[in-house]
């Protein structure tokens, strides 16, 4: 074997710099890592987020399909119920029976005196339990307003 370096050399006492600027560096890119680190952690959290909203809007789309057809059939179950024909059968079942021609006033499109005055009683007790004044309308219409009188 040869022997390259001799054994007896000058420079054995000799000792390496320190690199002051290494230290700084190495710092330097462990902060550049962990950002790069924390950035992709937060990329996938958002990425995740996102999924999760698309799975929950797609359960929310399912649920406003079935609404809307449950408020069609809904709608549907309360046509069929306020037919005429239907209202008629049950209006009879609770005994109640059609207009005659003698209870209704074809002048003032009320129906008669009698009829007209009890109603108009219910407004005069109504009117003084309330404190409000009722103002009638013109003979020919049903509305009447609510006003309170000024103080």
């Amino acid at each position: 074997m040869v022997r390259r370096v001799p054994s007896k050399q000058r420079n054995a006492v000799v000792l390496r710099e320190r690199d002051r600027d290494a230290l700084k560096r190495l710092g330097l890119l462990l902060a550049c890592g962990l950002v790069i680190a924390c950035g992709f952690v937060y990329a996938g959290g958002q990425h995740f987020a996102a999924l999760r909203l698309g799975y929950q809007t797609e359960k929310l789309r399912t649920v406003r399909v079935e609404l809307t057809e449950e408020q069609h059939r809904l709608l549907l179950e309360r046509e069929a119920a306020a037919s005429p024909l239907r209202l008629e059968r049950a209006a009879r079942r609770l005994g109640m029976q059609p207009l005659q021609a003698a209870q209704i006033d074809p002048l003032k499109g009320f129906v008669n005196n009698s009829t007209n005055k009890a109603l108009q009683s219910s407004e005069r007790s109504s009117e003084s339990q309330s404190g409000s004044t009722r103002v009638s309308a013109p003979a020919g219409t049903k509305a009447q307003l609510n006003r309170k009188t000024p103080k």
